[in-house]
Formats: structure tokens, sequence, C-alpha cells
């Protein structure tokens, strides 16, 4: 029988032509499906079968089956927006199994996943309840700047946030109170499909902007003489989580070097070096991400000057399964910019 590990390798290896051979067989049982979407759609089904089959390869890499179930309730939603019928991915979801049974014969474990897959499926609400609820702090703020945001009003969201903080609320409120919450209503709206994605890339950058505008009134605070070096793995797009990361330190004396997404291993090690950190931050939102994290980690870990650095990691996929700090190498983790202090502080001293 193949381990997890080595089953994760055969789909990642062959995942092209096992996504053609899912997709092929769904149109033949099905014929409705080439009348209702046609040759579009059945480009859409396959990289949909790609997505399904890099989140399973990824989800059997760690060992995590509810990794998997995650997602296919992500899709559910996502699917249900674009008014596609939810017992569309069920079929294709059971043809994955069979597909993957028979070219994989020595893959038993898979039924596990599958099954966890469909559970999520079939209990699972196709509608997801907002982030901003009435009875969090702020929640008037919040609703008020997220309106402006979707109205494309970025100037009047600057203003309402400036003059927020010059009336007394701290900038690490409007972070987790205001941004965050509204960053992530924000990605449900796009995930229920009631804004476009361009709405979504315009609301990201204009809180980006507006995050930059507090910048007189988070470098303020008297250094501490620790540094964080933080980064997001891979062509990761959801980089203002680290961001707001990088601020609350820089709020809590440290000094601050933000590397962004998509940067070579090599330059992260040249300035975890060169700038003596002391806690390397590393953010990882999607979960095919996770290999590129832990090979990031062990990297590290290989380089002997670097043997007193502390790495904290964070993500969504990590706020999924808080345990899987632990399986990708890192000292610890945090689900908030706030608690991320709090565990590097821990962890130094």
């Amino acid at each position: 029988m193949l381990s997890s590990k080595q089953l994760q390798q055969m789909i990642l290896q062959n995942q092209e032509e096992l996504a053609q051979k899912i997709v092929a067989e769904h149109y033949v049982r099905n014929p409705s499906l080439q009348e209702r979407y046609g040759k579009k759609g059945q480009e859409r089904c396959l990289k949909d079968a790609n997505y399904h089959l890099t989140y399973l390869a990824e989800s059997l890499g760690v060992g995590r089956p509810g990794l998997f179930a995650h997602y296919i309730a992500w899709a559910k939603v996502l699917l249900t927006g674009l008014g596609i019928p939810i017992s569309d991915l069920a079929d294709n979801l059971h043809l994955l199994h069979e597909v993957l049974t028979q070219e994989i014969p020595e893959s038993s474990d898979l039924e596990e996943y599958v099954k966890a897959g469909l559970k999520e499926l079939s209990e699972l609400s196709s509608q997801l309840p907002t982030f901003i609820k009435p009875e969090h702090p702020h929640s008037q703020l919040a609703n008020r700047y997220l309106h402006h945001l979707l109205q494309g009003q970025r100037q009047m969201a600057s203003q309402l946030i400036l003059k927020s903080v010059r009336e007394g609320i701290a900038v690490k409120d409007i972070y987790l109170d205001v941004f965050q919450r509204s960053q992530y209503e924000i990605g449900r709206l796009w995930q229920m499909n009631q804004i476009s994605v361009a709405q979504e890339h315009y609301c990201t950058a204009a809180t980006q902007l507006i995050m930059s505008q507090l910048y007189s009134y988070i470098f303020t605070t008297e250094k501490c003489g620790r540094v964080l070096v933080a980064t997001c793995v891979g062509e990761e797009l959801h980089e203002i989580g680290m961001r707001m990361v990088s601020d609350f330190f820089e709020m809590a004396g440290w000094d601050t070097f933000y590397l962004g997404a998509n940067m070579p291993t090599s330059s992260i090690l040249t300035e975890l070096r060169e700038r003596e950190a002391s806690v390397l931050a590393v953010s990882a939102t999607m979960t095919f991400h996770l290999q590129a994290t832990a090979d990031l980690i062990k990297f590290v870990r290989h380089v002997p000057e670097l043997n007193h650095l502390k790495i904290i990691v964070g993500g969504y996929c990590f706020n999924l399964d808080p345990s899987l700090w632990q399986q990708v190498g890192a000292d610890g983790y945090a689900p908030n910019a706030q608690q991320a202090i709090e565990i590097a502080n821990q962890l130094i001293n």
C-alpha cells in the first residue's frame, strides 16, 4: 500500500492526465453537461478538476483529510454562487475517486479523504454568515468602511479611518476590527458571487494604501532591539495579512522587514543573515502552499548561523488546522497579528 506522501507525489506527477480522464468520464456519463456549459464550461471543469487534485494532494501530503473537506466546503459555496448544481461537484468527486483508484491501485487511503469532502458537501450550508456582526467591536465603523470600498469611494474610506484614529480609536483596533473583518467580508462576498474579482482587488489595494497612511502613527514606538523578517510563500496573492502582522511588530518596537510574496529562498536567507533576525514569520493562505512553507523552513534550519532563529507561521490554512505548524517544522503558530507578537516574545524569552 502506498503511503499518503507517495500518493501525493503520484497525483502531482500525473495531475493533468488524471484531470483530463476525470472530466472526460464526467461528460460521457452526463451528456447534459455539454448542453449546459459548452466548450468553455468543459475547459472550466478541467481547471476545477486540477484544483481538486491539487488540494487533495496537499491534504494527503500532511495527512489531514479535514483540509480537503474544508476546500470542498469552500467550493460548494463558490459554485452555488455561480448557479452550478452541487450534484455536479458530487459527481465529480465520485469520479475523482474512481479514476484515481483505477490509475493508482494501491491508494486505499484515498477513500477517507473523498468521504470527508462528500460529508462536508452534504452537511454544510451553501451560504456563509457575515464576518461583521453587530456585537463585534467597531462594527458600525467596519460596515461604513466596507460600504465606501464597495462603492469605489477610496478617498471617503481613507478619510473615515484617519478621522477615527484622530478621535482616539487605536490603530491596532482599526487593523483587527475594521481592516481584517472587512477583508474577510470582501472574500465572502466574492466567494458567493456578490462582487466581482475586480472589486475584490480594488478593495484590497485600497486597504493597503490606507494602511500606509497610518504609518505616522505606527513608527513611533521606542525600539526593543528585536528584528522580524516576514514573507509570504509562493505566488501568494493574499499578502495583506502579513503586512498587518509586520505593522503590529513595528508598533511593539521591533524592526521589521517585510519581503512580500514570491521571494526566492536564497534572498530570504540573505535577509535573515544580514538583518540578524530574531524571528521569521511566514504566511500561507492556500493549502497547496504548505509544501513550499515546509521547504522554506527546512532550508532555514540547515543554515548554522540561523540556529537561534524562531519561525512562526500563520494564514488561512493554518487557521483551519492549528496543529499544522508542527507538520511544517515551525516553532509556533499565530491566528492573528496580536497573538503573533505574543508567541514571538514567548519563543525568544
